[in-house]
C-alpha cells in the first residue's frame, strides 16, 4: 500500500472509531457496570469480532475481483459515498444539539470476564452496521494484485490497536469524566470536526482512479 494510501486510512480508521456507536455505548455501559477491567474486557470482545468481519469482507472482495474490474470500483464509489454519509450524519448532530458522548445510568455490578468478552464480540460480529463497514471501506485500501484476505486481516489488526486503546482509554476516563463526555461544547467540537474530515475523505477516496 503506498504512504498516502495508508495514511488516508490511518485518519479515517481512527476518526471512524472515535465516533460513538454500538461499540462504544457498550464499552461505557460495561465500565460503569464492572470497573476498568470490565471495560478492557469487553473491547477485546469487541476488537476481535474485526477480524471476523475482515474475513467476511475478504471473501467478498475476492468474489467481485474475479467478476470485473469495475464492478470493484463501483464497490470503492460506495464505500467513499459511505464516508460521505457518515461526514454529514455527525454535522447534522450539530443542528439536531445531539450530545455525542450518552452515559447509561446502570448500577456496579461484580467483574466476570467471560461475560463482558461475550457481550463485547457478539456487540461487534452481530451489528450489521460494522458488517456493511467493512465490506464498503476497506476495498478503498486493498491492492487487486495481492491476497484480499491478508490485506484485511492486517488492516482489521491496525484498527484492532486503534481501538483498543481508545476504548480502554474510556473505560479508564468513564468515572472521572462523566460530566465533560456529555457538555454540549465537547458534542458540537467533536462532530464538527469529525464531519468534515470524512467528508473530505470520502470526495477523496471517491476522485481517486487506484
Amino acid at each position: 500500500m503506498e504512504s498516502h494510501l495508508f495514511a488516508t486510512f490511518l485518519v479515517a480508521i481512527t476518526l471512524l472509531t472515535l465516533t460513538p456507536g454500538v461499540d462504544t455505548l457498550v464499552t461505557i455501559r460495561n465500565s460503569a457496570r464492572g470497573g476498568w477491567q470490565d471495560g478492557f474486557a469487553t473491547s477485546t470482545g469487541i476488537c476481535c469480532g474485526l477480524f471476523l468481519h475482515a474475513t467476511v469482507s475478504a471473501l467478498g472482495i475476492s468474489v467481485i475481483l474475479l467478476q470485473s474490474a469495475n464492478a470493484f470500483q463501483f464497490l470503492k464509489l460506495i464505500g467513499a459515498g459511505y464516508l460521505i454519509w457518515l461526514g454529514f450524519t455527525s454535522l447534522r448532530g450539530i443542528v439536531q444539539g445531539h450530545s455525542v458522548f450518552r452515559l447509561p445510568d446502570t448500577g456496579s455490578r461484580p467483574f466476570v470476564i467471560w461475560r463482558s468478552l461475550r457481550e463485547g464480540f457478539l456487540s461487534n460480529a452481530l451489528n450489521p452496521k460494522t458488517a456493511l463497514f467493512y465490506m464498503a471501506f476497506l476495498p478503498q485500501f486493498i491492492d487487486p494484485q495481492g491476497s484480499a484476505l491478508t490485506q484485511s486481516l492486517w488492516l482489521a489488526a491496525i484498527h484492532f490497536v486503534i481501538a483498543m486503546l481508545w476504548q480502554c482509554s474510556l473505560a479508564l476516563a468513564v468515572n472521572s469524566a462523566r460530566h465533560w463526555l456529555q457538555s454540549q461544547s465537547v458534542s458540537i467540537g467533536f462532530n464538527a470536526l469529525s464531519g468534515s474530515v470524512l467528508i473530505y475523505l470520502g470526495a477523496r477516496l471517491a476522485l481517486t482512479e487506484n
